[in-house]
């Protein structure tokens, strides 16, 4: 990896690319750091340490420790995502998004982006209005603004200009930079939490033994060769492939021969990467995000939907196996794969080239599907089910990081992975040269 990025620093263009990529972050980092007026933000983060192993916790988590101080970013990326979800799921179930998305071609993808951009506007208003009643329920307002109608609006419109400007600083970074905008600025969010978390870690192993929040040396070590295993793991499922084997037919045109070779035809186990992950993350929090948001901190609600909970786990599991055959269902058309096959002389050997070719290659994708989408849910899940019978109240907070560390270790490869695309197509040597 780190020569991957060596070899790219030395390539101009590539350079403007990492530093436009950096700036956008730090940029994204600055505004973590701009709290919104008229909030208390010492009362608000006494309020949230009590709440670090709840669905507030976990949002918190994810935008980077913001929502926690009430910034200007509080919202992170959730209100994109959660629109992204919903205009995806729409343009399957309504027609016309659907031709839009895959006759229309270039322009189609533009107004689909920009449906979602009105959609990511509309929740950030309906999350911000949340938040902001959150704070206010609870007294974390400066009592000036407690009543005051004019610092509501500021609030709320502050809260959702904020995650429309994260929106777009993500397309930035997917347009002028490398790699996804959205996951980078989750991948830096997330990162920035490990100093604190390992300090955390490190302070309750120092604590006194009779002391509830004391963690013993070799729970700490555990944890640590924990994640190094599943940083392993990641790894080497995100490069494992299944090679489907293909073989194209001799054909003589005038005095040449064409075809006449083997070949195979790769299909990735985790072909979805990490977005079954933030997808389910975001749906199964949306039940205990509400009940938070509208001042219920207990209550059935929060019992089954909390972070640590069993059925929260099983919810998340099973989300996570349904988007992981939305995406491969969205990304890899058998169909189409037979028919491209059947046009250039190619077949699977063993299996007629057509339907009995897709039908094969259906079943391949189901199988391989079913093993990545429980390797993420495993990986998600066994800290979650750690966390909720663990007696040591210092290792609660361990469910949310086998979440974080997939899409840390995922945004990671995926990035390195389209540096080495990028450097591939500008270091290609065609026949002219």
């Amino acid at each position: 990896m780190l020569q991957t990025l060596r070899n790219a620093w030395k390539i101009e263009e590539l350079r403007k690319k990492i530093l436009f990529t950096l700036l956008i972050l730090a940029l994204y980092r600055l505004g973590n750091a701009v709290p919104v007026p008229y909030v208390n933000v010492a009362a608000l983060q006494t309020y949230f340490s009590q709440l670090q192993n709840t669905v507030l916790g976990l949002l918190n988590v994810m935008s980077g420790g913001a929502f926690s101080q009430a910034t200007i970013f509080a919202l992170s990326i959730q209100p994109y995502i959660n629109a992204s979800i919903i205009i995806q799921l729409l343009c399957i179930a309504i027609p016309a998004l659907e031709r839009m998305s895959k006759e229309e071609g270039e322009e189609g993808r533009k107004k689909i982006a920009s449906i979602t951009r009105y959609a990511t506007v509309a929740i950030g208003l309906l999350q911000g209005f949340g938040f902001y009643m959150l704070i206010k329920n609870y007294g974390i307002l400066v009592p000036e603004a407690q009543d005051s109608v004019w610092c509501a609006i500021v609030i709320i419109l502050t809260f959702t200009s904020g995650s429309a400007l994260i929106m777009w600083l993500g397309e930035q970074i997917t347009e002028f930079g490398i790699g996804n905008g959205i996951s980078m600025i989750l991948f830096a969010s997330i990162i920035s939490r490990f100093p604190t978390m390992i300090f955390t870690s490190i302070t309750n192993m120092l604590r006194p033994a009779d002391d509830p929040n004391h963690l013993n040396w070799w729970v700490f070590l555990f944890m640590i060769l924990g994640a190094l295993a599943i940083i392993v793991l990641i790894v080497f499922v995100n490069d494992a492939e299944r090679r489907i084997p293909v073989v194209y037919a001799k054909r003589v045109v005038g005095r040449k021969q064409y075809g006449g070779q083997s070949t195979y035809l790769p299909m990735k186990v985790n072909m979805s990467g990490v977005m079954p992950i933030i997808f389910a993350q975001s749906i199964a929090s949306v039940p205990a995000t509400i009940a938070a948001f509208t001042g219920k901190t207990t209550g059935w609600v929060n019992t089954w939907f909390g972070t640590n909970s069993i059925p929260y786990a099983i919810i998340y599991l099973l989300l996570i196996i349904f988007f992981a055959y939305f995406y491969s269902t969205i990304q890899f058309n058998p169909v189409e794969v037979a028919n491209n096959l059947k046009k250039n002389g190619g077949y699977i050997p063993g299996f007629r080239p057509g339907k009995p070719t897709s039908e094969f290659i259906q079943r391949v994708l189901n199988k391989i599907t079913l093993f990545g989408a429980l390797y993420l849910g495993i990986v998600a899940v066994v800290p979650i089910l750690i966390a909720h019978f663990s007696t040591q109240s210092a290792l609660t907070g361990i469910s949310l990081g086998g979440t974080s560390i997939i899409i840390v270790v995922g945004v990671a490869l995926e990035t390195i992975r389209a540096l080495e695309a990028q450097m591939l197509m500008r270091n290609y040597k065609g026949f002219l040269d």
